[in-house]
């Protein structure tokens, strides 16, 4: 495959570069966020989003019939690295896992509410997936969900429940939900519903990380919901899941922010002096400097290769042919860039010495104490989207079709 982009995809790349120039701000770009720097959690965020709305780059891969150019992914892979690698809030839940399940599974009724709101990023979302004893075994979701008609004579769906680790619950208006509407069957016994979280029986509870990031449980005491936003079909909400979950895996963990993290610590290495002697000469941390530039390489190169399988399974969809999702590529990218992070925090913090555990902004710590945010931080990344060892299970058996273990 060719590595190198063309002449309109660097071009595109510059412009989206003078755009974030244009709207620098502190308030909306800042790295120190790491991977959270991505959701769209305050007003200033939100505004610039709406903003990429108007260059009419949120809707880059949809159909036309929907408001998108049918655009290849690879571009919205570059305006995703261009905001991560500033720590800008970033395309997501709302245009790939949301809107892009409702194009392919929705009905013409949820399209027409949501896909324009989605595009104007006049909405936002949170993902209610995981449990307290469903974590990335999605197909455990236990979320009860069983029929029931309200006073209006409304049919739908009564739920009663938890959910757990959503992170944007505090602050979004919908929630995308995955709700048990069979019990006795594992896989096809979940169901995607749309639900507003104003609404009465709904409690939400803030559950704070150890990167200083808010996430929350979400309690739900019968919560009604109108057949009219189940999305697709009943009893099949874990396929669509899953294959909503190799967009997330990749979307979530872009490489630039693993650049720039890495790019800090180069400079350290380069300008700083210990024992009298220049850092940059010692022969171990060289060493460590040249596994982990060389590993960085590899990631870039992993993410490239996500993004060309993406490409033709868009054009295979478009076609009207049959094509199986780059399940495996999107696990491989995501098991080897979380577990890259972690390295880089882990020698970071080994390299900066013992000033690495101030906290970060701290003006005379080592690398402003970047390090140390960057440590709390790839924990979480290692976990989200799917535990690393859920993508060495899907390796295994997907990819080198070893046999499950029982």
């Amino acid at each position: 495959m060719d590595f190198e982009f063309s002449d309109e995809q660097k071009a595109f790349a510059e412009e989206v570069k003078r755009f974030c120039d244009e709207h620098d701000d502190p308030d909306v770009f800042d790295v120190t966020r790491e991977n959270m720097a991505q959701i769209v959690d305050t007003p200033k965020r939100r505004a610039f989003m709406k903003s990429l709305g108007h260059q009419g780059w949120l809707g880059i891969t949809w159909p036309k019939e929907y408001g998108g150019s049918e655009g290849e992914g690879v571009y919205e892979y570059i305006l995703n690295e261009e905001l991560a690698g500033r720590g800008g809030p970033q395309i997501g839940k709302g245009v790939g896992i949301i809107g892009k399940t409702l194009i392919a599974h929705g009905s013409e009724e949820l399209k027409r509410e949501f896909l324009p709101m989605i595009l104007e990023n006049d909405v936002e979302f949170a993902v209610g997936y995981s449990e307290p004893n469903a974590g990335s075994d999605a197909a455990a979701m236990r979320l009860k969900a069983v029929r029931h008609t309200d006073d209006d004579g409304v049919e739908g769906w009564l739920l009663n429940g938890q959910k757990t680790w959503t992170t944007s619950a505090h602050f979004a208006e919908w929630y995308w939900l995955g709700t048990r509407t069979d019990p006795d069957n594992k896989h096809m016994g979940i169901t995607l519903m749309l639900v507003p979280l104003d609404q009465p029986g709904i409690t939400i509870n803030g559950i704070w990380t150890m990167g200083d990031e808010r996430t929350n449980e979400v309690w739900l005491d019968d919560v009604f919901v109108p057949d009219r936003y189940v999305v697709g079909e009943v009893n099949h909400g874990f396929r669509y899941i899953s294959q909503a979950l190799d967009l997330e895996r990749f979307t979530m963990f872009t490489f630039s922010p693993i650049r720039q993290r890495l790019d800090v610590l180069t400079d350290y290495v380069r300008e700083t002096t210990r024992d009298g002697a220049p850092l940059r000469d010692d022969p171990v941390v060289r060493a460590r400097m040249a596994r982990l530039h060389t590993e960085a390489e590899v990631a870039r190169v992993m993410g490239l290769k996500f993004v060309a399988e993406a490409v033709k399974v868009e054009r295979a969809a478009r076609a009207g042919k049959e094509f199986q999702p780059p399940t495996v590529v999107a696990s491989e990218y995501k098991l080897f860039a979380t577990e890259l992070s972690q390295r880089l925090a882990s020698a970071a913090m080994d390299i900066g010495g013992p000033g690495s555990q101030l906290r970060v902004k701290t003006d005379d710590a080592p690398m402003k104490g970047r390090s140390e945010s960057t440590y709390r931080y790839t924990v979480i990344d290692t976990i989200g989207g799917g535990a690393s060892e859920i993508q060495k299970n899907i390796i295994a058996r997907r990819g080198l079709g070893l046999p499950k273990n029982f």
